[in-house]
């Protein structure tokens, strides 16, 4: 891979863990900034309503790449409980914040992803790109986790209005690496977004196996990969030693 000049990385399941019960928490933050609010919700009940919409918004961002946004799930969650409250309404602002940050404390680095990086920092232009539906959120936790400083460019599908596999956000990271598309090495864990829409980008894919391998539970809720397996012809790591090997190959 001598011509490769820049990486690009996925974020959740690929440099990250979340812990499987940071979307309890999250929800349950939700619904009391709610509750706090004046409306009368029944936990349950109201989580249930939330999550259906949440893959329900998420399924529809299939058909044309468009981002969604929380505001949306919990306005239609809210609907079904019998709440007309449109999704720019302050308190769903205020119960959005809540929810999300519920993540942050539950974000854990993979082994060894700050020293990888730190060694690839200089050597190529490194680049992360990743589908996170509130953009400042997505933002928070990398710099929480201390990796703000080692790319070069950090694009969210929340700012760029649209999520992998869509061509155009791939696009802006060829844009924002400044090199040509296939001199892009790109690694993610999802097979759909990360490894089908890098390749029909012009970029090298490649498939990070690491949670999988170790039976870690994904990322929860919209976050979470599919259960498809990527092409057999994609390089396939489980380690970031096996990644530092395929670049020096």
């Amino acid at each position: 891979m001598n011509r490769i000049k820049a990486v690009g990385f996925d974020l959740f399941n690929t440099l990250i863990t979340v812990e499987p019960h940071a979307l309890d928490d999250a929800e349950n933050r939700l619904t009391r900034s709610l509750q706090q609010s004046g409306l009368a919700l029944e936990r349950e009940p109201f989580k249930q309503a939330l999550r259906e919409g949440a893959l329900r918004f998420i399924r529809e961002t299939r058909r044309d790449g468009r981002e969604t946004h929380n505001r949306f799930w919990v306005s239609a969650a809210l609907q079904s409980q019998g709440y007309i409250v449109p999704p720019d309404d302050s308190r769903i602002a205020t119960a959005v914040d809540a929810y999300l940050s519920a993540f942050l404390p539950y974000c854990h680095l993979i082994p060894g992803t700050s020293e990888m990086l730190s060694k690839l920092k200089g050597r190529y232009r490194l680049g992360l790109l990743s589908n996170f539906t509130h953009a400042p959120a997505a933002k928070e936790i990398i710099a929480g986790v201390g990796l703000a400083s080692l790319f070069d460019t950090v694009l969210i599908s929340g700012d760029l209005g649209y999520r992998k596999p869509h061509h155009l956000v791939f696009r802006r990271l060829i844009e924002q690496l400044r090199v040509e598309k296939d001199e892009i090495l790109y690694v993610g864990d999802d097979p759909e977004p990360d490894i089908t829409g890098a390749q029909r980008a012009g970029l090298q894919p490649v498939w990070t196996t690491y949670v999988r391998d170790r039976n870690i539970p994904p990322a929860p809720g919209v976050l979470s990969r599919s259960s498809e397996k990527a092409d057999c012809s994609v390089p396939r790591i489980s380690t970031w030693k096996e990644l530092m090997t395929l670049l020096e190959h």
